[in-house]
Parts: C-alpha cells; sequence; structure tokens
C-alpha cells in the first residue's frame, strides 16, 4: 500500500476540522434555508399590530416611507381614510393602524444572517461560509484514494448531482 500524499492528508484534516468548527452555522443555514423557502406564506409567522401616529396629509409615496412599507398600495380612500393592504391611514390625524407578520425572533435572526449582503455587517460570514463550502466541494476529491471503488463510484455521484443541478436550473 502507498503512503497517501501530504496534499491529500492535509486536506483530509483541513476537511474535516473546518467541518466540526462550521457544523453549528451550517445548521444554522439549513433550518434558516428551509424557512426561506415559505418567506411567501405565512407559515411559523405571527400577527403584530401596530398604531402609531406619523405626519398628517401624507400622499400614499411618503406613508410608505413614513411606515416602513415598501410595496404599500392604497386599495380605496373614504374621506379622510385611506385603506391599504392590512391597514389604515387617517390623514387628519396621521394616524396609522397595520398589521405585520413575522417570524418567531430567533428564525427572523437567523433569516437575516442567510440573506446578509454588503449592506449587513455580517456579509464577510456569508463569504467566508462560501468560501467553505467550495473548499468542502474540493476537498472532498481528497478523502479516497482515486484508484479505489469508493472514488470511482463518487464520481458517478458527482456526476449524477451535475446533471440534477442543470436540469433543475435550465429546465
Amino acid at each position: 500500500m502507498t503512503k497517501p500524499s501530504a496534499m491529500g492528508t492535509n486536506m483530509r484534516v483541513i476537511h474535516r476540522y473546518l467541518g466540526f468548527f462550521l457544523a453549528g452555522i451550517m445548521a444554522v443555514y439549513a433550518l434558516s434555508g428551509i424557512v426561506l423557502v415559505f418567506r411567501n406564506t405565512d407559515f411559523l409567522k405571527k400577527e403584530i399590530q401596530h398604531e402609531l401616529v406619523v405626519a398628517k396629509n401624507l400622499p400614499a409615496t411618503a406613508l410608505s416611507e413614513a411606515l416602513n412599507m415598501r410595496k404599500l398600495k392604497v386599495t380605496k380612500t373614504e374621506g379622510d381614510l385611506i385603506y391599504f393592504e392590512n391597514g389604515s391611514y387617517e390623514r387628519s390625524t396621521g394616524k396609522a393602524q397595520y398589521t405585520t407578520k413575522r417570524l418567531p425572533y430567533v428564525l427572523d435572526k437567523m433569516t437575516k444572517l442567510h440573506k446578509a449582503n454588503t449592506n449587513s455587517p455580517l456579509y464577510w460570514l456569508n463569504i467566508f461560509f462560501g468560501f467553505s463550502l467550495l473548499f468542502f466541494v474540493v476537498s472532498a476529491f481528497w478523502m479516497f484514494r482515486p484508484t479505489t471503488s469508493v472514488f470511482k463510484k463518487g464520481l458517478y455521484f458527482t456526476l449524477g448531482g451535475i446533471v440534477l443541478t442543470l436540469l433543475l436550473l435550465f429546465v
């Protein structure tokens, strides 16, 4: 039996300990990824009632900003009242009442981490995690010697995974 190469041994060791190190964050990304699949539904969300007073006589665009609601669309207007999805606004008093739906606190934090971009201070974690996952992909090919049947079967599974991914992307 031949001695494993230093590169192969190093790849396996780094793969192993990086996997242990990232186990927690991988669990968070897995759970938040599953929850994000249902983001356009009310799955796991709870209703929160809001009542606040904003400036009086706001047009719909300014009301959207004042309430921090990006997709606010006026559904009807009756005298002093402006109705929008899940709420209303009284022009004369500036009183707004509306309902929002949010995930429970921990799941909300997890999904925000999952969706972090360059405007978030945590975007570096997403970049590190992405590069770590790429390392796992590459280093997996150093787990077994290329002459073994496990490695050859692994290549078939790799090919199957690539084909499935391409089908899901383009069909």
